[in-house]
């Protein structure tokens, strides 16, 4: 039987600023960027030639000769392996395997890089005149590569997680654009809670840093285009901004149900308290502009942790100490975010902290929520907000308590002991996550 309540016992991610934990938590205290001019194809003749890059990652620098065996894998698959497996050894499970059958895999995974030249010799090619080409086709079978095509499915991910640490339990991906780690930790908290696992490995890993992944937001017009200053492109709730940076990573946390962590003497990190989940309904490429959708995610995770938005402890504090916003820069996501944490918050909404990472890391898009959620973990640690960088002028449509380009630093008002993490996908999916210092 579950105990009700779910703990997370270990964190890894792969972000722009860096793989290890510690190091990339402090750059981020620091205000540090990550983007830059596009490296791995030409886009100099594009509105948008930069972006927020994973550099010189090696899977084999991160886990060694077991990288052998996912040789062939997407980039965002080897991405989460590299994740994963510093969170499974944080959790201290990497001596034993408990109960492969009660740990189970949920990501939100994205699809991994198209390969359009084998696409087009293996599929197109034979049917290029609208008719049957044998010999076209036999020329496409000699040239197709199954391993290539198969590694694209946005499942193979979550299939390697499994392979690689004997994950025999409940196994899913969800495909929710920019909310689905979110979600996917949310989803994998009620699986230990209804008792179907003691242990999942969540969260998320993307790349879309290539032509199709670019090309589809720019012609959206919801990039940033600020071609010569892209370390400051990404200005959440600056007046002057004008889009995200695509970003690319993953995160990856080990959810654990609280008597199951305590019988192995695992130590807790925090525990996920309450999540919350609404659609918009409204249309594919715009949030609903009265904010209710992202406001019910919130009012979810907070009834769900039993904490009122709108309480305030013995010293009249905010009970809620830092959102992690969505907080893309796109003008129209930070205006009504900031409106739906008006909302959820009442009065107290601009006494509580409310910044973006994405400032700092770009848009990790799938993988976004679970290293947000990292981070939420780490600020309960230390007891300090990271800033939203390049925040010069807030907007006043937004004009909360964004924590302008410097860290802030709560241990004197008693630290940081809950926070909630918002992701909002393309589409109108709204998740969101409460996080809690963990007491026993």
């Amino acid at each position: 039987m579950s105990s009700g309540r779910v703990v997370i016992t270990g964190v890894g991610w792969v972000t722009p600023l860096g793989c290890d934990v510690d190091p990339v938590w402090s750059r981020l205290v620091k205000g540090e960027c990550s983007m830059g001019p596009l490296e791995r194809y030409d886009a100099s003749t594009w509105s948008t030639g930069f972006a927020s890059q994973v550099s010189g990652f090696d899977l084999r620098d991160r886990i060694g000769d077991r990288a052998g065996r996912h040789e062939r894998s997407s980039r965002s698959t080897r991405f989460a392996l590299s994740a994963c497996d510093d969170a499974w050894r944080m959790a201290g499970l990497d001596g034993s395997r408990p109960g492969s059958e009660r740990v189970g895999v949920y990501l939100g995974a994205g699809e991994g890089e198209v390969d359009y030249s084998s696409y087009i010799r293996a599929h197109a090619e034979p049917f290029a005149d609208n008719a049957f080409d044998l010999e076209a086709f036999a020329r496409a079978v000699s040239r197709f590569d199954a391993a290539s095509e198969l590694e694209q499915e946005p499942q193979l991910t979550s299939t390697h997680l499994a392979v690689e640490f004997d994950a025999r339990g409940p196994n899913l991906n969800c495909m929710t654009a920019c909310a689905a780690s979110t979600q996917a930790v949310g989803e994998a908290t009620e699986i230990i809670r209804r008792g179907d696992a003691d242990v999942m490995i969540a969260g998320g890993s993307h790349s879309m840093i290539h032509p199709l992944g670019m090309t589809g937001f720019m012609r959206l017009t919801a990039m940033s285009t600020r071609r010569d200053d892209p370390m400051h492109a990404s200005r959440p709730f600056d007046v002057s901004r004008d889009g995200f940076v695509m970003g690319e990573g993953a995160g990856i946390v080990i959810l654990e149900d609280l008597d199951h962590a305590r019988r192995r003497g695992a130590a807790v990190l925090a525990e996920l308290a309450g999540f919350g989940s609404t659609a918009d309904a409204y249309r594919i490429t715009d949030i609903h502009p009265d904010g209710k959708g992202g406001a019910g995610a919130m009012l979810g995770a907070l009834e769900q942790a039993g904490i009122d938005p709108r309480g305030v402890d013995a010293s009249g504090r905010p009970l809620v100490h830092w959102v992690n916003a969505h907080g893309t820069g796109t003008q129209e996501n930070d205006k009504i975010e900031s409106a739906a944490v008006r909302t959820v918050f009442g009065g107290l909404a601009d006494r509580v902290p409310f910044t973006s990472i994405k400032s700092m890391l770009g848009h990790l898009i799938q993988a976004a929520g679970a290293v947000e959620l990292i981070a939420c973990v780490k600020a309960i640690e230390t007891g300090v907000i990271p800033p939203t960088a390049n925040l010069s002028e807030v907007d006043p449509v937004c004009g909360l308590d964004h924590v302008p380009n410097e860290a802030r630093d709560l241990n004197d008002a008693g630290g940081v002991s809950v926070c909630v993490s918002n992701s909002f996908g393309f589409g109108g999916q709204n998740d969101s996550v409460c996080v809690r210092r963990f007491e026993g």
